[in-house]
């Protein structure tokens, strides 16, 4: 799996755009509100919303130590029958795609800026 993620940044960077940067920034300007500046659910809207944010931070450590990065991507832009689009994202994710293995070394259309945004959080995992 790691390997997959790893690719998808190769490939990016082949096309000129840096995935923790580009990912970071994303996250400033999209998710930052909800879920804070450093992803621990405590962003300025965060009591305003009817489920609290969760702490992307321990992620993995509440997946065994392993990055959900399939779920990540899911409840961000709602593959297929699977959660919904997060309303901050909308047009983001209509951008450019590439192909990106899941845990099941399924190839999954997935947008640019979905596969940054979740490089960035895996960037951010604490123990």
């Amino acid at each position: 799996m790691r390997i997959a993620m790893m690719m998808a940044a190769i490939l990016l960077a082949g096309c000129g755009t840096r995935v923790p940067d580009a990912g970071q920034q994303m996250y400033g300007a999209y998710c930052a509100n909800c879920h804070g500046p450093v992803g621990q659910g405590d962003g300025p809207l965060a009591a305003d919303l009817p489920v609290a944010p969760p702490d992307l931070t321990r992620l993995s450590a509440g997946n065994g130590g392993a990055f959900p990065y399939s779920d990540v991507m899911a409840q961000i832009h709602g593959y297929p029958g699977r959660f919904h689009v997060m309303p901050e994202f909308g047009t983001l994710l209509k951008g450019r795609r590439i192909p990106w293995k899941n845990e099941m070394g399924q190839t999954v259309d997935t947008p640019v800026a979905l596969v940054q945004v979740t490089e960035y959080l895996v960037s951010i995992q604490q123990p």
